[in-house]
């Protein structure tokens, strides 16, 4: 059952419930060793946290920074700084100086807590140039300390001006003060297309979101979520605190790129995810199967039409399946869909959310196919994660982003343009008043960007408006559905759409380097570089052959006509990534104008 109360003292609370039940798995920074803390442990850590913030000065609502991959020092910082009513501003590990200069200087952070070398070292180049920074301190123990820093301390000493818990009353008096309209937390936006802008979310903003999401979200306390994502992501962070009122325990992942090795060893059974990590599971998974004996290849595929039966055409729709189809999945759950499930770490799953950009609708069904419950959902950092996720219960369509949460209020306005309302929706963007009042209208609606429309209780997303091509004859582009159709491809792992003023649809593609050397290996096509591969046509032919069958769905003024092959990747270095991964168009354009111009010459 949920503990309803502000994240102010929620892990105190869960302490008193839960006592010396595991809360969090997590690694030290460097280690192969998975550890355990016990939700007593986790409430005398955030306690000492809160004491020690005081002995260093600081007010409620004045601002702390965390710049840090997932660790265990995250999140006694953040509900350390919540318990004596501090805000709480959480940077992605992969942001460059600019980017940290930038939103130190705009919200006027008092201290900077860092995780590894990295993010140190960026963080003491920038020190100078920030003239509210007191202290930075380094969450890892092995960072290296200039020898001109006298601002920076490790957080077991940080901790140790907490022992004893000296200011305890204090924090109590304070964390008894918290106020629904009281800031907890300020986003930034990752900013696909300008400067970033800093949501502000308050504590009645996520009480609001924490009893919508219990209705319809069916974790509990008998779960273990996996934290892939990062906790700066509005959806991991919202997911996360959800799971921790629930009573569930958490497994912090510190390093993306680990994460399948993870979850085969600690077997969580709730993750939230994106949908590039199923889609890499799908082609990986069809990888297999097509490299399969045909008797095998025949087996699974009839076992996947089964679960497929079971799974979304029954009970997906809400139905009870016949009891001879019941029993067929229960046999072929047992015997073939269990191992796959467990070649992922899944023996047990529950649910998992999953949002951040469309899901292919291939994807979803496969997911759903082979028994993992995938809730496809949609939501804003403006709107404290969801807006919408499919309600398991009510049955769902494949191709929707599922039903509102209780407290939102949906409408669709001028262009198809999603409007929302609702305690979960931010009071707006920090210190940006004319932007507050360009994105809320007349009515109160918060304007979101994105286009859709509702049909049998469910929302369906079209396009994101700004980033809607129009071609030179006139005709209406939304790259990210074609994108999220290609990228099912097990050969494709980037891809960014090109038509805004051009005469027809191309693309920028980056193959998936290792599928394609084998490739060009198995058919004698001779290279020695990357730059070789892309530049062969028998493979650029291959390659075009295979987004002729994915696209066959669509308008032929939709269809990519011609494609580039890239040999290199799109990288947050060149400015080309946020920090969530999505295309920074106008940077890619800019980049690769030659590239595209070539694309549009006349053969």
């Amino acid at each position: 059952m949920q503990t309803r109360c502000y994240l102010s003292v929620l892990i105190h609370e869960q302490a008193k419930k839960y006592g010396n039940r595991p809360a969090l798995t997590f690694r030290q920074f460097g280690s192969l060793k998975w550890n355990h803390v016990s939700w007593n442990q986790f409430s005398l850590r955030v306690k000492q946290v809160s004491n020690a913030l005081l002995n260093l000065g600081i007010k409620p609502q004045e601002n702390i920074a965390v710049f840090s991959q997932n660790c265990i020092h995250y999140l006694y910082t953040d509900f350390g700084a919540y318990g004596v009513n501090v805000v709480s501003i959480p940077f992605y590990a992969t942001s460059s100086e600019q980017q940290i200069q930038y939103m130190v200087n705009d919200a006027q952070v008092r201290f900077l807590f860092v995780g590894e070398q990295e993010q140190y070292d960026k963080a003491h180049r920038i020190f100078a140039l920030c003239h509210s920074l007191e202290r930075i301190i380094i969450f890892d123990s092995s960072v290296r300390i200039s020898t001109h820093d006298p601002n920076a301390l490790y957080f077991e000493d940080f901790i140790k001006m907490g022992e004893g818990l000296p200011r305890q009353s204090e924090v109590d008096n304070l964390s008894k003060l918290t106020k629904d309209d009281d800031i907890c937390n300020i986003l930034y936006t990752s900013g696909t297309t300008g400067e970033s802008k800093g949501v502000v979310l308050t504590y009645g903003q996520y009480q609001a979101a924490f009893i919508a999401n219990d209705k319809c979200v069916p974790v509990g306390e008998k779960d273990k979520v996996m934290d892939f994502l990062p906790f700066t992501h509005i959806f991991e962070r919202g997911w996360a605190y959800l799971a921790l009122t629930e009573g569930a325990q958490l497994i912090i992942n510190t390093y993306p790129k680990e994460i399948q090795e993870s979850l085969v060893q600690t077997h969580p059974t709730c993750m939230s995810s994106v949908p590039r990590f199923w889609e890499k599971v799908y082609a990986k998974v069809k990888e297999t199967i097509d490299e399969a004996n045909p008797v095998q290849r025949k087996i699974f595929q009839h076992a996947l039409a089964v679960g497929k039966k079971y799974n979304v055409d029954y009970k997906g729709r809400g139905k009870r399946p016949p009891l001879a189809l019941a029993i067929e999945y229960q046999v072929i759950n047992k015997s073939i869909l269990s191992l796959v499930r467990k070649q992922l770490g899944l023996e047990h799953p529950n649910i998992f959310p999953t949002a951040g950009a469309t899901v292919s609708p291939e994807v979803e069904e496969f997911v759903h196919s082979i028994g993992i419950g995938m809730i496809v959902g949609y939501g804003m950092t403006e709107t404290l994660a969801t807006v919408t996720c499919d309600h398991l219960n009510e049955g769902y369509t494949i191709g929707s982003v599922g039903r509102p949460i209780s407290s939102i209020d949906i409408k669709i306005g001028e262009n198809n343009e999603i409007l929302l309302k609702g305690p979960t929706v931010t009071r707006g963007y920090y210190n940006r008043p004319s932007l507050n009042a360009q994105v809320f209208d007349a009515d109160g609606y918060f304007h979101t960007g994105d286009a859709g429309y509702l049909k049998n209780g469910e929302l369906y997303l079209t396009e994101r408006i700004k980033d809607l091509f129009k071609t030179s004859n006139g005709k209406y582009i939304a790259p990210q559905m074609t994108e999220a159709l290609l990228l099912v491809d097990k050969f494709v792992d980037q891809v960014a759409v090109i038509a805004d003023q051009r005469k027809f649809v191309s693309a920028l593609v980056v193959p998936e380097f290792r599928l394609v050397e084998d490739y060009a290996r198995s058919h004698d096509i001779p290279f020695e570089t990357r730059e070789d591969l892309c530049a062969n046509q028998q493979i650029r032919n291959m390659m075009m052959d295979r987004i002729n069958t994915l696209q066959q769905g669509l308008a032929s003024y939709e269809q990519i006509k011609r494609i580039t092959l890239l040999p290199h990747h799109f990288s947050m270095e060149n400015g080309e990534l946020t920090n969530t991964l999505k295309l920074k168009r106008p940077v890619i354009y800019k980049n690769f104008a030659k590239v595209i111009d070539k694309m549009y010459e006349e053969e």
